[in-house]
């Protein structure tokens, strides 16, 4: 007898088939009917049990099921009588695997701490079934564009000498006897080395951030694709941006749209967003939110709510560059029209999504980055290898950094980061 996943149901209809999963509900019609929801993380399917058909024996231990019980269900899969496209699961035998006792998350309400201490569990519910396939589409998508567009993967290490900008926001860690290293906040710096050997290289992994924050965007641990790319400036840079994310956007829709509609996304709002990116300066944004009333001056960063009024009348994320070089990172490139201007940029999300990727061209001239590095009071010696990547053969190469976790938040409508990651790390969160 074949093994098949529900997804694959279609295929097999009126041939006998084994499915093997979990229990997620059950409900009795009759003293002689049975109906039971069944999924095995490929989808879900509704079981019938009859007890003419099934037998006195095999009809009792469907009566003894229990909510997440495993199960081994043999049965012939049909088309629902009503509803097109749905399809039934008549069972000829039953057999349980682990018969569970009373599952702690109920259908009645449950605050967030209680679901967060028993994530392992919450990841079953539909929901968050739809998050991990929505999560993993988006990561594959990511790795599929660059691949496609002659990026190489390119691992960087998790454990570093030192921090790229400083660290006050690292975690540290005992490393023998060579003092301590630090949990990597970012591949960036180990990319540029990478484009030196393979002209355009990526990575994708975890990150850590010490940061005390409490808000809906943060986690201590998270996933971040960084690129760089030999011989790409800042407008290049941003064009392979806004190409790549309206990538993600078309694959999320084709391939998870039962999922979107399982988490209610509006998949309209998100078409919309397949369309040319906007573009403004700093200086303009500032000009905008000061239109709206706010009190910000040229040199402030945004937060959560500048980010959501520069983008309230848009339905496509919103690229900001030109940046004042105080509030950037020294490795940035200046531009040449202007010293005090950066040459990078920030990708805002429409929606009150916020940020999801940072990126800017990078300064390749040895003698100007030496300068910031001890204007920065940083230890020379910390960066003489990134020194040398502007010594032997530079050329202009630029980079960005795609927060995976905000990404997944935009594009499912989640509003909480807590959700889109399997198991969340927060100031005051490390179990399970």
């Amino acid at each position: 007898m074949e093994k098949i996943l529900i997804k694959d149901i279609e295929k097999h209809i009126g041939n006998e088939v084994k499915l093997q999963g979990w229990i997620r509900n059950y409900r009795k019609a009759s003293s002689k009917l049975r109906f039971i929801i069944f999924r095995d993380g490929s989808g879900h399917i509704q079981a019938v049990a009859f007890k003419p058909e099934l037998g006195e024996e095999k009809f009792d231990i469907v009566k003894k099921l229990t909510i997440e019980s495993s199960v081994e269900l043999i049965g012939i899969p049909n088309k629902h009588p009503k509803n097109e496209g749905v399809f039934e699961f008549q069972l000829t035998d039953i057999n349980i695997v682990d018969l569970a006792p009373e599952f702690p998350i109920s259908k009645k309400e449950h605050g967030p701490d209680f679901l967060l201490s028993h994530r392992h569990l919450w990841l079953r519910s539909p929901k968050q079934n739809a998050l991990m396939k929505i999560r993993h589409t988006i990561y594959f998508a990511i790795c599929n564009y660059l691949n496609d567009n002659d990026f190489y993967r390119f691992d960087s290490p998790i454990l570093t000498p030192n921090a790229s900008e400083g660290t006050t926001t690292l975690f540290e860690v005992p490393y023998f006897d060579q003092g301590n290293a630090y949990l990597s906040q970012s591949g960036q710096l180990y990319l540029e080395a990478g484009i030196m050997s393979l002209g355009r290289v990526y990575d994708f992994g975890p990150v850590f951030r010490a940061e005390k924050s409490k808000t809906r965007k943060h986690l201590t641990e998270f996933w971040m694709m960084d690129a760089e790319a030999a011989f790409v400036e800042h407008a290049e840079n941003m064009e392979i941006q806004e190409n790549l994310i309206r990538f993600v956007i078309q694959t999320v829709i084709n391939k998870n749209r039962k999922e979107l509609e399982i988490l209610e996304r509006d998949i309209e709002q998100l078409q919309k967003a397949d369309a040319p990116f906007k573009k403004m300066s700093h200086r303009e944004a500032i000009d905008l939110l000061k239109s709206k009333g706010v009190e910000i001056g040229y040199g402030d960063d945004f937060g959560a709510a500048e980010e959501e009024l520069l983008t309230a009348d848009s339905d496509v994320p919103l690229f900001i560059d030109r940046w004042p070089k105080e509030i950037k990172s020294f490795y940035m490139k200046r531009d040449p029209d202007d010293e005090n201007i950066v040459l990078g940029s920030d990708m805002i999300a429409p929606e009150g999504f916020g940020e999801i990727i940072g990126g800017s061209q990078r300064e390749d001239d040895h003698d100007l980055l030496l300068e910031r590095i001890k204007k920065e009071n940083y230890d020379i010696k910390d960066y003489q290898w990134f020194l040398d990547l502007r010594k032997f053969g530079s050329v202009p190469h630029s980079g960005f950094g795609i927060g995976l976790e905000r990404l997944i938040q935009w594009m499912s409508g989640v509003r909480h980061i807590r959700e889109v990651i399997p198991f969340p790390r927060m100031i005051h969160r490390i179990y399970p």
